[in-house]
């Protein structure tokens, strides 16, 4: 199985790809999609590079689903709304391709790969280098992103497992034998 990794930003969007097989996991790549070119003022171009950029990822190397991490609310609100923006853009682009999208907060990374949910990013960095058996260190916005990927594979496994034992998943948290009704 085959994931792709999304750590959006307007600035800076991060993106990994492994391929998982069982507990094994391989490194196939990663990266930044970056929009500095374009003038900080034209947010449509920006989306649209972002929308792009992660188009084009998912083309050359065909995952087979992907992570996306979720938006934590900011002080600011209007960075809240254009990060939403670039994530959307991003989900986007992933959806159009057919992929199933996961999303994962920052804390749930956190907590699958370095094992606790105050992980700084240096920390992230080296745990992904680690896991992954990379000869360097990833920079901090792909290494986020192939965290996003590490994280789901362990997830998808786990809920496979609960799905071959006949339980649905009803929300993020909770389970039930049966499937409910009209959902």
């Amino acid at each position: 199985m085959r994931i792709l990794g999304i750590d959006p930003g307007l600035r800076i969007t991060g993106f990994g790809v492994l391929d998982s097989d069982g507990t094994a996991l391989h490194y196939v790549a990663s990266g930044t999609i970056r929009t500095a070119s374009v003038d900080t003022g034209n947010l449509p171009a920006r989306l649209k590079l972002l929308f792009d950029g992660v188009a084009e990822v998912a083309a050359r190397y065909r995952p087979d689903m992907a992570a996306v991490e979720i938006v934590f609310v900011n002080v600011n609100p209007q960075s809240t709304l254009l990060l939403g923006q670039a994530r959307g853009a991003c989900i986007t682009a992933l959806v159009t391709r057919e992929l199933p999208v996961a999303e994962y907060t920052a804390l749930q990374m956190k907590r699958a790969v370095a094992g606790h949910g105050k992980a700084a990013k240096a920390q992230i960095q080296a745990m992904v280098q680690r896991l992954l058996n990379l000869p360097g260190t990833p920079q901090a916005d792909a290494a986020d992103a192939l965290g996003l990927a590490i994280t789901h594979a362990h997830a998808h496994r786990s809920l496979q497992r609960l799905q071959s034992a006949g339980l649905r998943r009803r929300t993020s948290s909770m389970y039930r034998g049966q499937p409910q009704q009209g959902k």
